[in-house]
């Protein structure tokens, strides 16, 4: 008999965080552990990219980093699921210990370093996939990355793009992560632009209609990097933005004795400041590029806020690992609620809607 993720979350817990995570990866790709289907509010269903969402919770990359286990995630309940982040070369991370709960916060550093198996290993699940053509509900995306030891940052990007484009449903650009030197150099206006000019090129090669191509951005970005990461967005014509990656600021109210380890700061402690990056940068595009929203939601009323700030679509990740995945069920709840409550008839009629 399967067993709910959710009863097993004081197994996890009781492991060290890298272990656990492994654990569950095994359990979720052998169907011992399993969410409640429910089928989804019709309020909460979106079309973007010319793909229907059927709700707008999405796992953020991060957690399916080797596209092991994207089916059982939707499974949980996700309209989306976004493996990742992948590199060409297979590659170990950094040394551990590497990632740190921070229960008294809701929060997780991590300093894993795009630890993962490589483009060709997560290129040949992602095609068994497609050809089990196994019918679940929900689109998958691949989150893209370069190595540590690269000697041409946009190659490797480029790369990614023309292997993955053929087998998702949309594609990222990190350029966000702290835990890789020099690849938040990447977010300069001029380096973006050459970059997304160059990966959306190969994508378009890759495959004929080409999947969305978006851009995964960091927190921590002073106005004057802001207002050119929206420019270049505009110029380029990328599909989307991703608001935000992880923080390497370290809020005052941490309470953990992990606080400072080095690293980014994901969870509750993100979300205000995500949110509100999220509006500016909607302002700054003028609502012309779609935004998914990320960082701290563990509610309905987080991913409202959200979307309400100028989000089409929302993740979630560290949440998941202090309440479990039934959490995905009590969000899309909470928020078919809220866009009653406010008269609005679905997600696309409250996006940007705080302005």
């Amino acid at each position: 008999m399967r067993a709910p993720l959710n009863l097993a979350l004081p197994l996890l817990h009781a492991l060290p965080p890298e272990r656990a995570h492994r654990l569950a990866i095994r359990a979720l790709s052998t169907g011992l552990l399993r969410g409640p289907a429910a089928e989804d509010p019709p309020s909460l269903a979106i079309t973007l990219w010319g793909r229907r969402f059927s709700n707008p919770i999405g796992l953020a990359a991060g957690f399916d980093k080797n596209a092991e286990v994207p089916d059982a995630m939707l499974g949980l309940g996700f309209g989306f699921v976004e493996t990742g982040t992948i590199t060409p070369r297979p590659q170990a991370g950094n040394p551990k210990p590497r990632l740190f709960r921070l229960p008294e916060d809701e929060a997780l550093i991590n300093r894993l370093g795009f630890n993962n198996d490589g483009l060709i290993a997560a290129a040949a699940r992602l095609q068994r996939r497609r050809e089990r053509s196994s019918g679940a509900v929900g689109l998958i995306g691949a989150n893209i990355g370069k190595n540590r030891d690269t000697l041409d940052d946009a190659a490797d990007f480029v790369q990614g793009a023309r292997m993955l484009a053929p087998l998702v449903d949309y594609l990222v650009i990190n350029v966000s992560s702290p835990n890789t030197p020099g690849l938040r150099e990447l977010q300069r206006k001029s380096t973006i632009t050459r970059l997304i000019e160059r990966v959306m090129a190969a994508r378009d090669q890759a495959r004929n209609p080409p999947p969305p191509l978006l851009v995964k951005i960091a927190p921590d970005l002073e106005p004057e990097a802001r207002a050119d990461l929206a420019e270049a967005a505009l110029y380029t014509g990328i599909d989307g933005l991703i608001i935000a990656n992880t923080t390497v600021a370290r809020p005052e109210t941490l309470r953990s004795r992990h606080a400072h380890e080095p690293g980014g700061l994901s969870g509750k402690p993100l979300l205000a400041p995500s949110t509100a990056l999220i509006a500016d940068i909607y302002r700054r595009t003028k609502g012309r590029v779609p935004i998914i929203g990320v960082g701290g939601v563990a509610s309905g009323l987080d991913a409202y806020a959200k979307i309400r700030a100028g989000a089409s679509l929302v993740q979630l990740y560290t949440a998941l690992l202090y309440r479990g995945p039934g959490l995905v069920r009590a969000i899309k709840q909470d928020l078919a609620q809220a866009l009653n409550r406010d008269g609005f008839t679905g997600i696309s009629a409250a996006i940007g809607s705080a302005h």
